[in-house]
């Protein structure tokens, strides 16, 4: 059965935002997230990754970032809810999958913030004063954990404000953000570039596998995450199905040219002797904040105070939108039945302060296993597109079962975009490596322990909001974790892989098992009648919103 009308909204909730972000704060919240610290170290730890075939790895996580954004776009615009990204899978698949995409969603939003601190400590460490915070290894030290905490603090405090202030002041900052990366690429693209730097030991020096890898370990991905941050927003958004899927494309589009001109200008300047031990040694003074201590090498020393300057803005706004995030998170899981109703209480300026605490909590805790911005980022991009992934899934199934309702943004092709846009997402999770990933398996099993526990005691007292768990509907999910796990064990990736299935091939073994598992997952999602009743469980807005 095919629903062929227009979704009508419940009352408003007992706990509910309030909607005072624009079409500027919701582009300039995904832009912000974009362009945090992936900008300062993205560029010189891909090309020791991949020598200048870097691009390529540029390239291939734009192509994967755009075809995830614009099934989101669709999405975003039909459920214009807070926490989007967290309840799309509730939707098609029930209660199961939806409890297990909305930790993926909560993990990679928590997580954020203290990889954004660790890029303010790291830039910081220019400064004479605050060289203690980090010993050689870029891990922290016990000063340097007391000033991380602080910090977290501080954009917990911010984020009390409200919504509005919180997207006004994002804003300003954004511009800031975008303009420091575009006068770095004018720069350097006047100032010192030399073409033979692309080609002087060869383009790909370590080959397809440096490529690659570079795309989920050495923070390409992961510094072009952050457009969901329109979705998260939604809740708050004035008019949400015309500007989330604006917001969304945009940013994607934004950031992706800002980063692979950053990396041709990052190349192009870079003195001859500083890779002449091979692009995996790469040297030169100040290497621990690349960019600036490249202007300084290169005599722009005028820049280098700027860009210094840069290194605590970028990264501290970038961290202020993820602790907001993390709290819409929360406010969803929530609403979904997944955790207790408390977490839905909002203060006078209604900020889900509960939210905000335990993002700080969660961000402290970050601090103690992944104590360095490089240890954190494979652990975050896996996380945040195995949280992508959930919406290929829900896209499929929702223009399946719903076709007719009516979409603000409908992706061309979307039947072909979507079981892609998912075999990719799954492409960039296996070139983590195995290290990685059986981490993240670890949190995914804690979580299943936290929000699993609580949804069965809500089931057993009969609680109002109580999750049905819907197993059926989400069958494939525990299948395709083991099997992304054993696949990354056998394969190239990562230390500890035993590398038994070659290069090439492991590939198409991820995309086979990927599509399997769309279809699969097609196949067994809820029916219609069972997705609208998981869509009126929440507040959806109607096309002109409120």
């Amino acid at each position: 059965m095919a629903s062929t009308g227009q979704l009508t909204p419940p009352s408003s909730p007992k706990h509910a935002l309030r909607r005072e972000v624009g079409m500027i704060g919701l582009l300039w919240a995904s832009v912000g997230a974009i362009i945090g610290s992936g900008w300062l170290f993205g560029a010189e730890k891909a090309v020791t990754a991949a020598g200048p075939a870097a691009l390529v790895s540029w390239g291939i996580g734009a192509v994967a970032i755009i075809l995830l954004a614009l099934v989101h776009a669709e999405l975003g615009g039909l459920f214009p809810v807070a926490g989007g990204t967290a309840r799309y899978p509730h939707y098609a698949f029930g209660g199961f999958a939806g409890m297990s995409f909305g930790w993926f969603s909560w993990l990679q939003a928590a997580t954020i913030a203290p990889i954004e601190v660790q890029a303010m400590i790291g830039y910081a460490r220019h400064w004479s004063w605050a060289d203690g915070f980090q010993h050689k290894d870029s891990t922290l030290t016990a000063s340097g954990f007391v000033v991380a905490m602080l910090l977290l603090a501080l954009f917990v405090a911010v984020n009390f404000l409200g919504v509005k202030w919180l997207a006004n002041t994002n804003s300003a900052a954004t511009w800031w953000k975008v303009a420091i990366p575009l006068l770095t690429i004018l720069v350097f693209a006047v100032k010192e570039f030399h073409g033979s730097n692309f080609t002087s030991q060869g383009f790909a020096p370590y080959g397809a596998r440096g490529v690659l890898s570079a795309i989920s370990t050495s923070g390409v991905i992961f510094a072009l995450l952050g457009f969901e941050q329109a979705i998260q927003w939604a809740g708050e958004s004035m008019n949400p199905r015309r500007d989330i899927p604006r917001a969304v494309l945009g940013s994607v589009l934004i950031g992706s040219l800002v980063y692979i001109l950053l990396q041709v200008v990052f190349i192009g300047a870079l003195p001859a002797e500083s890779f002449a031990g091979g692009w995996s040694h790469l040297t030169y003074t100040g290497i621990s904040g690349p960019f600036a201590g490249l202007a300084t090498v290169i005599g722009l020393g005028w820049l280098a105070s700027l860009l210094y300057i840069d290194a605590i803005i970028s990264p501290g706004g970038t961290g202020l939108i993820y602790i907001t995030s993390s709290s819409r998170i929360t406010y969803g899981l929530s609403r979904n039945g997944y955790a207790p109703e408390l977490m839905q209480a909002t203060d006078r300026r209604a900020v889900p302060w509960i939210g905000l605490i335990v993002a700080f909590v969660a961000g402290v805790l970050c601090f103690l296993p992944f104590p360095s911005w490089q240890k954190l980022v494979s652990f975050i991009t896996s996380a945040v597109v195995l949280m992508y992934a959930g919406a290929p899934l829900a896209f499929g199934v929702l223009r399946k079962r719903m076709p007719g309702t009516e979409r603000p943004y409908r992706l061309p092709a979307g039947s072909v975009v979507s079981p892609v846009a998912f075999a990719i997402a799954s492409l960039v999770i296996y070139w983590a490596g195995w290290d990685t990933l059986w981490r993240l398996g670890a949190s995914i099993l804690l979580g299943y322990l936290l929000l699993g526990s609580y949804a069965a005691y809500a089931q057993s007292k009969r609680l109002p909001g109580a999750p049905r768990m819907d197993f059926r509907a989400g069958q494939w999910l525990p299948v395709y974790l083991v099997g992304m796990g054993v696949i990354s064990w056998q394969g190239q990736f990562g230390v500890g892989a035993t590398k038994n299935l070659p290069l090439w091939w492991d590939i198409g073994v991820v995309v086979v098992f990927a599509l399997v598992t769309y279809y699969w997952a097609l196949a067994v999602s809820l029916p219609v009648e069972e997705i609208e009743r998981n869509i009126r469980g929440v507040e959806v807005m109607d096309a002109g919103g409120h």
